[in-house]
């Protein structure tokens, strides 16, 4: 899961977001990250319960 968050925050805009606001609230980087994993597994949940498919504007908080 680390290494997957690693590269969304690089090329996923939600998660580059999340991940750039917590870091600027002044979080460890590495907390910053397990949060964004955290977001990660939720949002993935919640597809998988809906039966839904990705779609970032509906996922952006």
């Amino acid at each position: 899961l680390y290494m997957a968050m690693m590269s969304a925050i690089q090329s996923n805009p939600v998660f580059k977001a999340t991940y750039q606001r917590l870091v600027a609230a002044g979080k460890p980087k590495k907390v910053a990250i397990i949060a964004c994993i955290r977001k990660m597994i939720v949002i993935l949940n919640s597809m998988l319960r809906n039966g839904a498919l990705w779609e970032a504007p509906k996922v952006v908080n």
